[in-house]
């Protein structure tokens, strides 16, 4: 089986807790938070006022500019204010607040399970209506799906990478939707194929998730031009680079984007959210969730519309043990801890990892001893002790001749280091300076 070539690691993958466990819907909140930023760009400009009447689908904030993504209302309501709320690290964001009033939807959206497989539209067409149901990359990065189906000028897209290797431990909602929703993700393939102008796809799947390599093999047999690529296990294997390394062996070089060689990569949740908004007029309003940890008492998937604060997530999967001592946003690799649970639910958030104390305990930090084993470990050939060295001396100069924006945030550095130095830290506080100077310097 094939892996990336560069780097990685393979840290213990603890999917056990909520794997296999069916996607459940969390409750409706009582009122509900939708923040203006869901999505890597300019924020989304709000369409209405205190006092309005909602309902589910309905758009309530347009895109700020290109690189940006409309947001709809996950609920039917009043708007009771647009304010600022607090995102899980104490960040002010705007957002519009509404009152929740039962569950009434907009009449074109059609919400039966039936599966829709024939797309009648042309490939403009497809990109449009992505485009008005505000997708996003469900992989982490949030990345407005529209701009990535418009390659530049000069650029031109060969094959399709479907990104199905969740290989972030602990979480398992990308499993559980390639099981119960495998067909919906196969039209959403076809359906980019089509928006491309391409005939081949590649999904990649680690092979810690037989059921799921075996499901859509088994629907990619009667798919013209899609295979299914069995991997190795190999932490951050579903980084967009790596993975198109993993599976069509090409490697993007630094500074560009997969175009470059001409790979676009989508993930399966993004795919099963294309396929809604192209064949059932459901705008993205809603993610699956993976609820996890040791203590957790109901761990597991779970859908939950945007908005909904993650206390009441927390809540549907049992509560907050007593024995937790972080909660993570994400995984425990790329996530970051929350400092609050206020927060709503949104676009960006894939999971929520309680740990408990015993986990969540930093060890003491020592001098590094020049191992180099960060450097090994590290999927796009940098230099971690190097970059953390000059972020912590606040040489941003050098930290952007040293390649630090070609990071991609994975830990795979402090993952390994024996002197549990907080490489990543210090990297990831660098490399947020160095891009503020980058987008300065670009105004100019």
């Amino acid at each position: 089986m094939k892996t990336f070539r560069i780097g990685g690691v393979h840290p213990q993958d603890n999917k056990v807790y909520s794997a296999h466990k069916t996607i459940t819907e969390v409750a409706l909140p009582k009122k509900a938070i939708i923040p203006l930023v869901q999505h890597i760009g300019a924020p989304a400009k709000p369409l209405v006022q205190k006092g309005d009447k909602v309902l589910v689908g309905q758009l309530i904030a347009e895109a700020g500019g290109f690189v940006s993504a409309n947001i709809h209302s996950p609920v039917s309501g009043t708007v009771s204010k647009i304010d600022s709320t607090k995102d899980a690290w104490g960040m002010a964001m705007p957002a519009i607040f509404i009152d929740v009033e039962g569950d009434e939807w907009l009449p074109e959206i059609d919400r039966t399970p039936a599966v829709n497989a024939i797309c009648k539209l042309e490939a403009k067409e497809i990109i449009d209506k992505i485009k008005a149901a505000g997708i996003v990359g469900l992989g982490g990065a949030c990345f407005p799906t529209h701009v990535k189906l418009l390659p530049p000028p000069g650029k031109k897209a060969e094959v399709l990478i479907v990104n199905g290797v969740e290989c972030e431990p602990y979480l398992t909602c990308d499993h559980q939707l390639m099981l119960e929703h495998g067909e919906e993700i196969m039209v959403g393939i076809q359906i980019v194929m089509k928006a491309l102008g391409i005939n081949k796809a590649v999904i990649g799947i680690e092979k810690n998730k037989p059921d799921a390599i075996a499901q859509m093999q088994r629907l990619a047999s009667h798919t013209l031009g899609v295979s299914v690529e069995p991997l190795n296990l190999r932490y951050p294997q579903g980084g967009e680079k790596q993975l198109i390394d993993a599976c069509i062996r090409r490697q993007v070089p630094s500074g560009a984007l997969p175009i470059e060689v001409g790979a676009v990569v989508d993930n399966v949740a993004t795919l099963y959210a294309i396929y809604e908004a192209v064949q059932k007029n459901k705008p993205l309003i809603s993610r699956v969730m993976t609820v996890t940890g040791k203590d957790v008492k109901n761990p597991g998937n779970y859908m939950v519309r945007f908005g909904t604060p993650i206390a009441d997530v927390l809540e549907a999967a049992g509560g907050i043990p007593d024995t937790t001592g972080k909660i993570i946003g994400g995984g425990p690799m790329m996530g970051r801890a929350m400092s609050n649970v206020d927060m709503p639910a949104n676009k960006r958030v894939s999971g929520l990892l309680l740990m408990n104390k015993e986990e969540a305990r930093r060890n003491t930090p020592e001098n590094c001893i020049r191992c180099g084993k960060c450097v090994q470990a590290c999927p796009m050939g940098l230099e971690p002790y190097l970059l953390s060295k000059l972020s912590y001396l606040q040489r941003w100069e050098d930290m952007e001749k040293h390649d630090v924006m070609d990071c991609i945030d994975c830990g795979c550095c402090q993952f390994t280091c024996p002197s549990n130095r907080p490489l990543l830290d210090y990297i990831r506080t660098g490399k947020a300076t160095v891009g503020g100077i980058i987008r300065a310097r670009a105004q100019k």
